[in-house]
């Protein structure tokens, strides 16, 4: 086993809270297999270096965990050109040989599940729990999409004509760009490349700068499993030499589809580059989920429902609740019972300690953003019922506000943090309206034990993804994908590999008795 050890800097750290845990100003160190820890890009079946490098760091601390070679356009080129070459033949094999191939994949992601979950701790921030719990979501798509792999279907269609017959025909769209952002830096890639590999794609990854060390470790198990060389490309970059190569792997004639998870903004930049040659495209865009308590809730089911989809990773994720509407019957129940249990349940830390549930924000951007949404609030009349301060780095206290209206940024943008806006609504009509006020829709949530409202407010909130009584609702057997700008295309499920197909028709005629 190689030891990484990540130094921490005690002085940040004893000036973040009083209250935060003493765990803090401990040495942590990373320690896991010296074949996972790879800071090289991988192509063509090959590590490769670039010129420069550039830092990866812990996002509790600042501090330096590892230095991974910055990759510019010429590397993507080189990726691309070696998923091409590999295309010609990965698509010729069976869907049994590549169905076993994901398996054994699957297989080896399984078997180092601790030392994956404690790579995406340490660059990623989250609690050791979860990023467990991301090690085998992320796994999960390489086991559906190695079954999926051998039940993609043609038709055979009946002709109007008796001298021919009508086949429909799927066959796999070629090199696939897998852009994938850093809050789930393992499982983000594993729901794309599981359904390109299994199709017959070949793939070129260009990984969060944040995050490249999970995509690097599983380019390792990837190699290790026989994937063949060119069919899995790693290529991570910094922040400055993104858009560079963000824009090549998206213009290249080579490439015949991109997938992209992460910010609408963004989204439609890589939509334009990649209509110059009129790419297939998957784009899983923001969110802005709203969570909805009806009078007929059961509370306690839906303040447990409200921690899970709201503090998972810190709040920073795609599908977290953004805007809390409760029903006027049974606001103030709701809102002191939630407060109660961010109290009991919600623990400030390293990610390392098996007692933090919440972790550090992934940079300071990210948490200076959710303290301007609280100040704005609180600016015009919300109350701070539970934390509202910013502390020391990235760190920022799980927050409760109430009187919170419309008008605020916090209501009117994603947030991706730790903080709850309850606004208190009359009527079922005034929450769809508020719910529905927005330019995204990837999930939405409410819980209610009417069973005609279940129904009604289920078709008509304008969202991808309902939860109805649940607060997860994430599942590889399920379609994931939003509505309005939230993006095109579903991954997961049985319609995710379908993203990664084109449907051939051919005319077999010349068949007169």
């Amino acid at each position: 086993m190689g030891i990484l050890s990540l130094v921490r800097n005690y002085g940040l750290l004893r000036k973040i809270q009083p209250g935060l845990p003493v765990m803090l100003h401990r040495l942590y160190s990373l320690d896991i297999s010296a074949d996972l820890l790879r800071t090289q890009a991988f192509i063509g079946g090959k590590w490769v270096s670039a010129p420069s490098s550039f830092p990866v760091l812990d996002p509790a601390t600042g501090e330096e965990i590892a230095s991974v070679s910055d990759c510019g356009p010429e590397h993507a080129q080189d990726a691309i050109n070696a998923a091409y070459s590999a295309f010609y033949l990965w698509k010729e094999q069976t869907a049994k040989e590549r169905s076993i191939l994901l398996r054994k994949w699957f297989d080896l992601v399984t078997q180092h599940k601790e030392d994956l979950a404690k790579l995406i701790t340490a660059e990623c921030g989250k609690p050791m729990k979860e990023s467990l719990g991301e090690i085998a979501y992320s796994a999960s798509f390489l086991e559906w999409f190695s079954e999926e792999a051998r039940r993609v279907y043609g038709d055979i269609v009946p002709s109007a004509a008796k001298d021919r017959k009508i086949l429909l025909l799927k066959q796999p769209v070629g090199v696939a760009s897998i852009i994938t952002p850093w809050n789930f830096p393992s499982a983000m890639i594993t729901r794309k490349v599981g359904a390109a590999l299994g199709a017959g794609c070949t793939v070129v990854v260009k990984p969060a700068e944040d995050t490249p060390l999970s995509a690097l470790a599983l380019a390792e198990l990837a190699a290790q499993a026989g994937i063949p060389a060119g069919v899995f490309n790693v290529v991570p970059c910094s922040r400055e030499r993104t858009p560079a190569v963000g824009e090549v792997l998206c213009t290249d004639p080579l490439v015949g589809k991109v997938s992209f998870t992460g910010s609408t903004a963004t989204g439609k930049i890589l939509l334009k580059h990649a209509a110059g040659t009129v790419k297939r495209v998957s784009m899983e865009l923001g969110g802005h989920a709203p969570f909805i308590v009806f009078n007929s809730a059961d509370v306690d089911k839906a303040v447990a429902g409200a921690m899970a989809s709201k503090f998972r990773n810190s709040g920073q994720t795609c599908v977290c609740s953004n805007r809390f509407l409760v029903q006027s019957g049974i606001h103030d129940a709701f809102v002191e019972k939630l407060g109660k249990a961010m109290d009991a349940e919600l623990h400030l830390g390293h990610g390392s300690e098996p007692t933090t549930t919440q972790g550090p924000l992934i940079n300071v951007r990210a948490a200076e953003k959710v303290e301007h949404q609280i100040a704005d609030a609180v600016s015009q009349g919300a109350a701070v019922l539970r934390g509202g301060k910013r502390l020391q780095g990235s760190y920022m206290q799980p927050t409760l506000l109430a009187n919170v209206t419309t008008n605020m940024l916090c209501t009117r943008e994603e947030t991706f943090g730790p903080l709850i806006p309850v606004i208190k609504f009359n009527t079922e009509e005034e929450a769809l309206k508020i719910a529905n006020a927005s330019h995204v829709g990837l999930a939405g949530y409410f819980f209610s034990q009417d069973i005609k409202q279940i129904w009604r407010v289920a078709e008509r909130l304008e969202v991808g993804m309902v939860g109805v009584n649940e607060g997860l609702l994430s599942t590889p057997e399920a379609s994931f994908g939003g509505v309005k700008q939230s993006g095109l295309g579903r991954e997961g499920s049985k319609y995710g590999i379908e993203e990664y197909l084109d449907v051939k028709y051919m005319c077999f005629g010349g068949l007169a008795p």
